[in-house]
């Protein structure tokens, strides 16, 4: 893994810090309905003030597209902070300008304060250097605790790193860590968990994963593709026609990698994609023209659970079925607490995300017994599908 500085070798005190957080919570008549992201972001942040740092908080938060949107102001973001970190959070109606800099100047040390929705500038999503040269005046350093947001080159997380001392705060140095341990320098053999519903949507995902893991489980909806492919009559199963020959290629890639492909051995179907619909199990050549697979069944369940027992890591990305709706929720349930209790007896390293998979898991009841659960969709992918992400890059010492 490439070296990158912590806060390790920061010492913060008087120091006017840039923190670039992501505190684009999920917002509901105005009220924050999951604040997981603060939770997880304010121990940096009291870290640095405890220490004596003067922390000025900045984030992107919806898509106002370079306008002022009352509605996606940060303003309520403020009041959520200050009850995580249990002291006073001054809200800044701006991220760059007169205003913002004065409020940077007057900071004493332990104080923090909040910016205004960086997205409020047009020049944030295009990296302007000029918007990162007004960010950067307010500060003596830079520290990116946003993962969830470093696939993404803007000029408060790519831009503003390359002007002043850049550091990884604490939950993004989490994050790197875990994905070195998936995948950067695993113990292995590694398993790969993938899901979903489409495989045009996890082409680069599972090209990447093939190359780098021991044994590649494939379920959701796109396992119904792969199976099609192979000849097996799919009934009224969702499933990508166009998508044959690819799945085929994949596979054949993966054998020359010396990857073992984990495809269901049985299906759970149903007529109906509704909650408790009549279902039953049934082979992969007995599929009924009239019903459509909805789930793995109890075999593939148990097979998957024997790679588990001799893997030293998993990455998990997407569920095994269509767990939001009862009963096709029992793969996942299942493989879920298999996973949650051979990291909890066995030390395996079990790491997921990306997409459905942190509400999967949580459905499971499992999300706090596994390794690590990143809550960066889109970052997360990105990295998993082997590409460079321009937030992390420029923290690169």
């Amino acid at each position: 893994m490439a070296k990158f500085r912590t806060l390790d070798s920061l010492d913060p005190r008087g120091k006017r810090i840039l923190l670039r957080a992501d505190l684009n919570l999920p917002v509901k008549d105005g009220r924050i309905t999951d604040r997981t992201r603060i939770d997880r972001l304010s121990p940096t942040i009291a870290e640095l003030a405890d220490k004596g740092g003067r922390v000025i908080v900045c984030s992107h938060f919806d898509r106002p597209k370079g306008k002022r949107v009352p509605e996606m102001s940060l303003a309520p973001m403020a009041e959520a902070l200050a009850e995580a970190l249990g002291k006073k959070v001054s809200f800044i109606d701006d991220c760059v300008g007169p205003e913002a800099e004065a409020a940077a100047a007057a900071m004493r040390d332990g104080d923090v304060i909040l910016l205004e929705n960086t997205r409020y500038h047009a020049g944030e999503e295009k990296n302007d250097p000029e918007l990162a040269r007004g960010m950067a005046k307010l500060a003596d350093v830079f520290v990116n605790d946003a993962f969830s947001a470093a696939h993404r080159a803007h000029a408060s997380t790519e831009g503003v790193a390359r002007l002043l001392p850049a550091y990884a705060g604490r939950l993004m140095q989490a994050e790197l860590e875990a994905l070195d341990a998936a995948l950067g320098n695993p113990s292995r053999p590694v398993v790969a968990i993938v899901g979903g519903a489409k495989v045009s949507t996890k082409l680069d995902l599972i090209g990447n994963l093939s190359s780098r893991v021991d044994v590649l489980v494939i379920g959701g909806a796109m396992a119904n593709t792969f199976l099609a492919a192979q000849g097996h009559a799919m009934g009224k199963s969702l499933q990508e026609a166009e998508m044959h020959e690819t799945a085929l290629r994949m596979l054949a890639e993966a054998k020359a990698n010396n990857c073992e492909v984990l495809l269901p051995l049985d299906l759970v179907v149903s007529a109906a994609f509704a909650a408790n619909a009549p279902s039953r199990t049934v082979g992969i050549d007995a599929v009924p023209a009239d019903m459509m697979a909805l789930d793995v069944g109890p075999d593939t369940v148990a097979a998957i659970e024997a790679r588990l027992r001799q893997a030293s890591t998993l990455v998990w990305n997407g569920p095994l079925g269509a767990f939001e709706i009862p009963p096709f929720d029992a793969a996942t349930v299942a493989v879920a607490e298999s996973v949650a209790a051979l990291t909890q007896s066995a030390g395996l390293k079990s790491i997921g995300g990306g997409g459905d998979t942190v509400s999967a898991l949580k459905h499971a009841g499992v999300a706090e017994r596994m390794t690590y659960v990143s809550a960066a969709g889109g970052a997360f992918l990105e990295w998993l599908e082997g590409k460079t992400l321009p937030g992390v890059a420029a923290l690169e010492a």
